[in-house]
């Protein structure tokens, strides 16, 4: 991937050069420079924001809470996994950090919760089909609060960075039941749990 980004970065240089464009070749790599750190600062202080809320969310007990909520859920969608075992208990914090929208404080809970998955793996080099599972609601997770998107949108001036809420329900709800429909049907041709 990196050779097709730089292939295109040179392409764009000699295209700018040949056609007495490199001035403004030039201005849209400082352009782009100055957009880039701007994005990165906006998207570090909601990240900053978010984790900071999660965090005292995890000391008030309600991220506990939301996990317990989803035990249930656990169980049909992980056969074989006690809900509140290490595996489960870790599953449940990422899946609360997600709904909320908070990928980078659920990832070293998504981490945990592998970790804890591959102990019941009998194949150290195969996952397991609950960690299959777990890889495809933590990537196609239901978001209740789109915080990453709505920074972005609300560093591009959007009157209303909030207002794409229904959509993108929408489509990660369509896109949970998918993966855990596909999860199911290929998990009947795997003999591993």
């Amino acid at each position: 991937m990196n050779f097709i980004w730089a292939g295109i970065m040179l392409l764009s240089i000699l295209l700018g050069i040949l056609t007495g464009r490199s001035a403004e070749v030039s201005s849209a790599v400082f352009e782009g420079a100055k957009n880039a750190i701007e994005l990165c600062l906006t998207l570090l202080a909601s990240m900053c924001l978010w984790s900071g809320l999660m965090r005292i969310a995890e000391k008030a007990g309600i991220t506990r809470v939301m996990g317990r909520i989803f035990r249930p859920f656990l169980r049909l969608l992980f056969p074989g996994l006690e809900p509140s075992s290490k595996a489960g208990s870790a599953i449940s914090m990422n899946v609360a950090a997600n709904v909320l929208g908070l990928g980078n404080a659920a990832t070293p809970l998504g981490i945990k919760a592998m970790k804890e998955l591959h102990k019941f793996s009998s194949d150290p080099a195969a996952a397991t089909n609950n960690m299959i599972m777990f890889v495809v609601i933590n990537t196609a997770s239901v978001q209740i609060l789109p915080t990453t998107i709505a920074a972005m949108r609300a560093q591009y001036g959007a009157a209303s960075p909030m207002d794409i809420m229904p959509a993108v329900l929408l489509a990660s709800a369509v896109s949970l039941a998918a993966g855990i429909i596909a999860v199911r049907i290929l998990s009947l041709r795997r003999k591993r749990p």
